[in-house]
C-alpha cells in the first residue's frame, strides 16, 4: 500500500504489530509520523521486508528495528530520521538490502555493519555520516552496490575495499575522503583488482593526478565512469572509451579520445581540449553510434561542424557551447531527429537558423546565444510546441519578433536580448500559459528534455539575470524569464504582459518604448526583477508596483516619468540611481521633493495606459471652456442694453469699412 494518507493514524504500528505472521510491510509515501510503539515492542516475528521510504519520521531509529533476525530488506530512505545507526544492526544477520539514504542521521558508520555477511546492496548516501569508512566493510564479500556519496566521510580510504570482488557499483563521490587527496595523491590502486565493477562514481573526489594508463585498460570493461570535478590531467588522444563517461571540470588536454559505438553518454566539459572538432566526430567507428548525450562545452575546440555529425542519429543532447567553432550551423543538423536540447552558445557561428531544424520536432531547448547569427527569427519556431527555452541573445537578428512565439505554451525562458529586433512587443505573450499561471506544471515535462535514464546529467543553462550571468541547473524548471532588452523595439508595453502572473524576471530596457507603463503591472506578484530603463516611457509610475513584494531589482532610470514615486517599504529601499534621468519625477528615494500638486497618486485608469482618462478630461475641459466663453460674451450682451448697442454699432462700422 502506497500514497495513502495515514498521518492521522498515530497507532498504526501497534495495530499492525498484532499481525505476528506478517512477512512484508510496505508503506511508502503514506505520511506516517512515527515508528514508536506505545507498547514498547512489536511482534513482527516473521517480517522479512520492511519498506517505509518517503514518510515523515523525525526521531531516532527505534530499538525494535534491530530485533528481526529474519529481515532481509530494510528501506527507511527519504525521511528525517535522527541519531546514529546503532551497533545492534549486526543482529540483522540475514539482511541483504539496506537503504538509509536521505535522512538526518549523524555519527559514524558502525563497524558492526561489516558483520552482515549477506549484504549485497548498501545505500547510505546523503545522510550526513562522518568519520572514516570502517575497514570492516571489506569483509562484505557479497557486496555488489555501495553508495556512500554526499556525506562527510574523512580519514583514509580503506585499502581492503579492494577485497570486494563482487562489487558492481561504487559511489563515494562528494565526500571529504583524505584517501583521495593524500595517498599519492593518486587513483586508489585497489581499483585495478575490481573485475566485477560496472559503475564508478568518483566526482568531487579531490583527485590530483595524471590519469594512469591502467585506468583506461580497466575502464574498457566498465559501463559507467564519473570522474567530474577533480583535477585529473593527461592527453586522451590515444584513449578508446567503451563506457558512459563523465569527466567534466578536470584538466585534460590535447585532442578528444576515440569512442566505441557503445558509448551512450560522453561529457567532458570544462577542460582544456583543443583541435578540430571534425577530427573527433569523423573518427572511424565500427558500427552505428549509440551516443545520446554529448557535452564538449567550455574547451578550445575549433573548426566547422562536419557532415559526419549526422552519424549520431540517436543524439538527444548536444552541447558545443563556449568553444571556437565557426561557420554556419549546417542544414544537415536537421537530420538529428531525436534532438531535444541544442547548446551552441558563445562560439562564432554565422548565418541564420537553418530551416531544417524544424525537422527536430522534439526540441525543448535552443541556446544559440553569443554568436554572429543574423536574419529573421523564423516563424516556424512557433511549431515546436515542446520548446521550453529559447535563448538567442547577443547575436545580430533583425526584424519583428514573430507572433508565432506566443504558441509556445510551455516556454519558461524567452531571451532575445542584445540583437537588432524592431517593431512592437507581441500583445499575445499572455498566451504563453506556463508564464500566465503561478502554478508549476512544467517540471515533469522539463525533465524529459534529456533522457533521464541518465539521471546524473540534468539540463543546465547560463542566464543573465539582474545583470549577472549565472548557471541554472536543478532549479531551471522553476525559472520564468522574458528578456527583450537592447533592441530597437517601439510602441507601448502591451497591457497583456500584466497577465503573466508567474513571471519572475522582466527586462525591456534599452529599447525605444513609449507611452505609459501598464497600470496593472503589479499583478505580476512573483516578479523579482523589473528593468524598464533607457526607454522613452512617460506618465506616472503605477501605484500597483507597491504590490510587488518579491521585487529585489528595479530600474526605471532614463525615461520621461513624472509625478511622485509610489510609496512602499519595498520601493523606497531601492537606490536613487534606479530612478535617475527622469527630470519630472519626485519623492523618495530621489532627493527631489514633491509639491502639493504632485501629491499621492490615486487609482489609475483601468485601460492600462491612462489614455481614456486623458481623452475624457480633454473633452470635458474643451466643453467647459466653450460654455464659459459663450456665457461670458453672449450673456453680458443680453444683460446690458448699452453694451449690446455698442457692439452692433461696431459691427456696422466694420461692414461699411469693408
Amino acid at each position: 500500500m502506497s500514497w495513502v494518507d495515514l498521518h492521522r493514524d498515530v497507532h498504526w504500528l501497534d495495530s499492525l504489530s498484532l499481525l505476528s505472521s506478517l512477512s512484508e510491510l510496505r508503506l511508502p509515501n503514506c505520511q506516517l509520523n512515527n515508528m514508536i510503539s506505545s507498547l514498547g515492542y512489536v511482534n513482527f516475528t516473521s517480517l522479512t521486508v520492511l519498506c517505509l521510504p518517503s514518510n515523515n519520521f523525525n526521531h531516532n531509529m527505534p530499538n525494535w528495528l534491530f530485533n528481526f533476525s529474519s529481515l532481509w530488506s530494510l528501506d527507511l530512505s527519504d525521511n528525517s530520521l535522527k541519531g546514529q545507526i546503532r551497533s545492534t544492526i549486526s543482529n540483522l544477520q540475514n539482511l541483504y538490502h539496506l537503504n538509509l539514504s536521505i535522512n538526518m542521521l549523524t555519527g559514524r558508520i558502525p563497524e558492526s555493519l561489516g558483520q552482515l555477511k549477506h549484504l549485497e546492496i548498501v545505500l547510505l548516501f546523503s545522510y550526513s555520516s562522518c568519520g572514516p569508512i570502517p575497514s570492516q566493510m571489506g569483509n562484505l564479500s557479497s557486496l555488489s552496490s555501495l553508495y556512500l556519496g554526499t556525506n562527510k566521510l574523512n580519514d583514509t580510504l580503506p585499502k581492503n575495499l579492494g577485497l570486494l570482488s563482487n562489487l558492481v557499483e561504487l559511489s563515494i563521490e562528494n565526500n571529504f575522503i583524505e584517501g583521495m587527496i593524500t595517498v599519492g595523491p593518486k587513483f586508489p590502486a585497489w581499483l585495478q583488482t575490481q573485475r566485477s565493477l560496472q559503475a564508478l562514481y568518483l566526482s568531487y573526489g579531490g583527485i590530483v593526478d595524471t590519469a594512469p594508463n591502467w585506468l583506461w585498460k580497466w575502464a574498457s570493461h566498465i559501463d559507467l565512469i564519473v570522474l567530474s570535478y577533480n583535477q585529473i590531467y593527461g592527453d586522451l588522444c590515444q584513449v578508446m572509451l567503451n563506457a558512459r563517461f563523465n569527466a567534466n571540470s578536470n584538466r585534460f588536454v590535447g585532442q578528444l579520445p576515440h569512442l566505441s559505438p557503445n558509448v551512450a553518454v560522453f561529457t567532458i566539459a570544462n577542460n582544456s581540449l583543443s583541435g578540430e572538432i571534425s577530427s573527433f566526430l569523423c573518427k572511424k567507428i565500427n558500427g552505428r553510434s549509440k551516443l545520446k548525450i554529448l557535452d564538449l562545452s567550455n574547451n578550445a575546440l575549433s573548426g566547422e561542424l562536419p557532415h559526419c555529425l549526422t552519424r549520431l542519429q540517436y543524439l538527444i543532447h548536444l552541447d558545443l557551447g563556449s568553444n571556437y567553432l565557426s561557420g554556419k550551423i549546417p542544414e544537415f543538423i536537421g537530420s538529428l531527429f531525436y534532438l531535444k536540447a541544442l547548446h551552441s552558445h558563445n562560439n562564432s557561428f554565422s548565418g541564420g537558423i537553418p530551416l531544417s531544424l524544424r525537422n527536430c520536432t522534439s526540441l525543448g531547448l535552443i541556446d544559440l546565444a553569443k554568436n554572429k547569427l543574423t536574419g529573421n527569427i523564423p516563424s516556424w519556431i512557433g511549431e515546436r510546441t515542446h520548446l521550453m527555452v529559447l535563448q538567442l541573445r547577443s547575436n545580430e537578428f533583425f526584424g519583428d519578433i514573430p507572433q508565432q512565439i506566443c504558441r509556445l505554451s510551455y516556454l519558461i525562458v524567452l531571451d532575445l536580448a542584445n540583437n537588432r529586433l524592431s517593431g512592437s512587443i507581441p500583445r499575445c505573450l499572455n498566451s504563453i500559459s506556463v508564464m500566465a499561471t503561478t502554478q508549476n506544471p512544467i517540471e515533469d515535462k522539463f525533465n524529459n528534455v534529456v533522457d533521464y535514464s541518465y539521471s546524473r546529467y540534468p539540463e543546465h543553462l547560463l542566464l543573465v539575470i539582474k545583470g549577472r550571468e549565472l548557471k541554472y541547473s536543478s532549479v531551471l524548471p522553476l525559472v520564468r524569464i522574458v528578456d527583450l532588452s537592447c533592441n530597437n523595439l517601439t510602441g507601448r508595453i502591451p497591457t497583456e504582459i500584466s497577465s503573466l502572473f508567474g513571471l519572475q524576471y522582466l527586462n525591456l530596457s534599452r529599447n525605444q518604448l513609449t507611452r505609459r507603463i501598464p497600470q496593472k503591472i503589479g499583478d505580476i506578484e512573483y516578479l523579482e526583477s523589473l528593468d524598464l530603463s533607457n526607454n522613452h516611457l512617460s506618465g506616472e509610475i503605477p501605484v500597483s508596483i507597491t504590490n510587488l513584494t518579491f521585487l529585489s531589482h528595479l530600474d526605471y532610470s532614463y525615461n520621461n516619468f513624472s509625478g511622485r514615486i509610489p510609496s512602499s517599504t519595498q520601493i523606497q529601499s531601492f537606490n536613487a540611481l534606479n530612478f535617475v534621468g527622469n527630470p519630472e519625477l519626485c519623492g523618495a528615494p530621489l532627493l527631489k521633493n514633491c509639491t502639493e500638486d504632485e501629491g499621492p497618486q490615486g487609482v489609475n485608469p483601468s485601460d492600462g495606459n491612462g489614455e481614456i482618462l486623458e481623452r475624457s478630461w480633454f473633452y470635458i475641459g474643451m466643453e467647459t471652456g466653450f460654455v464659459v466663453g459663450f456665457l461670458g460674451v453672449c450673456g453680458s450682451l443680453l444683460c446690458k442694453r448699452a453694451w449690446r448697442h455698442a457692439d452692433f454699432k461696431f459691427l456696422d462700422n466694420m461692414k461699411d469699412g469693408v
